[in-house]
């Protein structure tokens, strides 16, 4: 009882680490996610089109777009204390 009471003591008094992301951590995520979030774009317009042209060239167009839109929804995430 005593070993608990000084455990429970010992464990509030800790600081809970803080997790954060560094920003080269979130461009690698950005960027192997939107890979492969374009293979299913380009897979989708392919089979819509029936045009591998059409297909890469809106596969490309959304991986830079949307490239661009998760890293900086990452780095707003990182900011937000909310379930950390």
């Amino acid at each position: 009882m005593i070993i608990d009471q000084l455990y429970n003591s010992y464990k509030t008094k800790q600081k809970p680490k803080e997790r954060t992301e560094s920003r080269s951590r979130s461009v690698v995520k950005a960027i192997s996610w939107r890979t492969l979030g374009t293979l299913d774009t380009v897979l989708i317009s392919w089979l819509i089109s029936g045009n591998m042209t059409v297909a890469f060239s809106i596969g490309s167009f959304e991986l830079l777009t949307k490239t661009i839109l998760y890293y900086f929804h990452e780095r707003l995430w990182t900011g937000i204390k909310w379930g950390k």
